[in-house]
């Protein structure tokens, strides 16, 4: 992660919930109580944004001390303790709720890609995300894939071209669509076109776009059209698929297989922070 942006990201998540001040635990706590607290996981899965528990407490306080147990990746268990902090009672209360919430769905997307890449079983397919991320969370939710086993698509509409079936239709068609953007850019940026039948792919193929994409197709008809695509071209499958039907899709031939359920309605995973007094 970039870390000069995680700690701009990390001011601002501070900014909207602290305000002036924690009413709270300023208002029970002195300056100079201490006290010390450990993040123990409640579920089972894949770890992930643990360096936002040490960045996050020390831009609240610098003096605080803290222990990751794990790295991002490891597999924890119910139970287990992944992170200790030690020092001012103030800033642990303070840091735990913001923390919590970005190291929960960070980990329980990181658990998700791991499942899908698990139950998927085919070494020669990718599995990545999409833009469907949360307002904001992007870098962390993309980040969160990586560390579950996954690849990350685009980041933005500024990184890569996606024609996809609006584009189409006020261009006029794929054709006409992929020349406009070749001609309007440089060749650093890859185009992608979303297809929908075999037609729409061999006119892709014929357009020489880099990447084609799969859309809302069965696992038949993803390993129909992937033949119909030179070596050459990137192809990828997306829509409809999920982790209930996407071992269906092993064997089709595709590079990639994208699922925006990774970021758009992932369940965060337990964990909960036990303290204290010193």
């Amino acid at each position: 992660m970039n870390q000069i942006k995680l700690r701009k990201m990390l001011e601002d998540f501070f900014m909207e919930d602290i305000g002036d001040q924690d009413l709270t635990s300023h208002a029970i706590f002195p300056a100079e109580q201490n006290g010390s607290g450990v993040f123990i996981a409640k579920e089972s899965g894949i770890i992930a944004g643990l360096d936002i528990i040490q960045q996050a407490y020390h831009l609240l306080d610098s003096k605080l001390e803290i222990s990751l147990h794990y790295t991002d990746g490891d597999y924890v268990q119910r139970g287990e303790r992944i992170a200790e902090v030690r020092g001012s009672v103030r800033p642990i209360l303070t840091g735990e709720r913001v923390i919590l919430n970005l190291v929960q769905r960070m980990s329980g997307i990181a658990t998700l890609t791991n499942q899908c890449v698990e139950t998927l079983n085919d070494s020669s397919i990718q599995i990545c995300d999409t833009r469907k991320t949360t307002p904001g969370l992007r870098m962390l939710e993309k980040y969160a894939v990586t560390v579950g086993g996954g690849k990350n698509h685009r980041n933005g509409l500024y990184d890569g071209v996606m024609i996809k079936d609006n584009h189409i239709t006020y261009a006029g068609s794929i054709t006409k669509a992929v020349e406009r953007a070749r001609k309007a850019l440089g060749h650093m940026v890859k185009i992608e076109v979303e297809t929908e039948n075999k037609e729409a792919v061999l006119e892709a193929v014929e357009a020489k776009a880099d990447v084609i994409m799969f859309d809302n197709r069965t696992p038949e008809e993803v390993k129909e059209f992937a033949k119909l695509v030179p070596s050459p071209i990137i192809t990828e499958a997306s829509g409809g698929i999920n982790l209930k039907n996407l071992a269906t899709y092993a064997g089709t031939g595709v590079h990639y297989i994208s699922l925006g359920a990774l970021t758009h309605s992932v369940k965060a995973l337990d964990i909960s922070l036990l303290v204290k007094e010193e």
